[in-house]
């Protein structure tokens, strides 16, 4: 099984993939290494990525997570997965072994949280465009980044467990 940890910036998602994959006893990979340094340049600056620019960061992301489950191992992965068309990329096939889980907050708490954040190449102005390109998941496990980081961990972990449960037998 894969898991995409996806929101906006300043979600919580590295932390919250990193609780998840250990109670999962998985792999966890963080998105952002796999952005070049032309994005990363880019976002610093505070110019948002376009779809040319996320094109190849997430083919590089599904390459990876197909290398490192060929085996029947599971892994989870953050990335901000904002639209339904780069949710799809990240979906590959079959399909129903990738879940995502969306950390959902509203704007002025995540604002709260990127001003806080240190020694990230993201810049904080670049908040509302990722708002705004913003498709939420019909499909995805949606839990809310206000509540407590363990309790949020439990809920995903406890709704991705009943999913596997249900999932037909390949």
């Amino acid at each position: 099984m894969i898991v995409v940890v996806m929101g906006v910036s300043g979600c919580g998602k590295s932390t919250v993939g990193r609780m998840i994959a250990e109670r999962l006893g998985c792999a966890f990979r963080d998105g952002d290494e796999f952005h070049s340094e032309a994005n990363r340049a880019k976002m610093h600056a505070g110019i948002p990525l376009d779809d040319d620019d996320r094109k190849p960061w997430l083919e590089t992301i599904r390459t990876y997570m197909d290398e490192t489950t060929a085996g029947g191992r599971s892994l989870v992965v953050a990335c901000s997965a904002l639209k339904e068309r780069y949710r799809d990329v990240l979906r590959g096939a079959p399909s129903d072994s990738t879940a995502f889980v969306y950390l959902k907050g509203d704007f002025e708490l995540l604002q709260n949280r990127l001003a806080a954040r240190k020694d990230h190449f993201f810049n904080p102005a670049l908040l509302r465009s990722q708002f705004d390109a913003l498709e939420e998941p019909a499909d995805a496990i949606v839990v809310d980044i206000a509540l407590p980081p363990q309790t949020l961990v439990q809920q995903a972990v406890e709704q991705l467990q009943a999913r596997m449960a249900h999932r037909p037998a390949a």
